[in-house]
């Protein structure tokens, strides 16, 4: 699900930047959605690995801020944290205080 909505994102960007400098009204309707479901999805996650999902909102700040030509140090280190705990561990099999495994 997060790879699905990860190409949509890098669609809609190629598609925005080719058609218009600046991604316009519909930039501020498609955005939100997919912040918001992409966010949704890694709490998920992360209560797959019995991790709270007030996490996500670091990994999403990273992901915000990993722009900024000056700020690459710790964002660099959280994103690949999230890469390697999230994306190459597996979940839970037993329940966890989250529900069931």
């Amino acid at each position: 699900m997060f790879l699905a909505l990860a190409a949509l994102l890098l669609a809609l960007t190629l598609v925005y930047r080719r058609m218009l400098p600046t991604p316009g009204w519909t930039g501020w309707l498609v955005y939100p959605v997919l912040l918001f479901s992409g966010a949704c999805v890694l709490c998920k996650r992360l209560h797959d690995r019995g991790r709270a999902g007030w996490w996500a909102g670091l990994v999403l700040l990273a992901l915000g801020t990993a722009s900024w030509p000056t700020h690459y140090g710790w964002q660099a280190a959280v994103l690949l944290i999230a890469v390697v705990d999230l994306g190459f561990w597996p979940g839970r099999k037993r329940a966890n205080r989250f529900g069931p495994g």
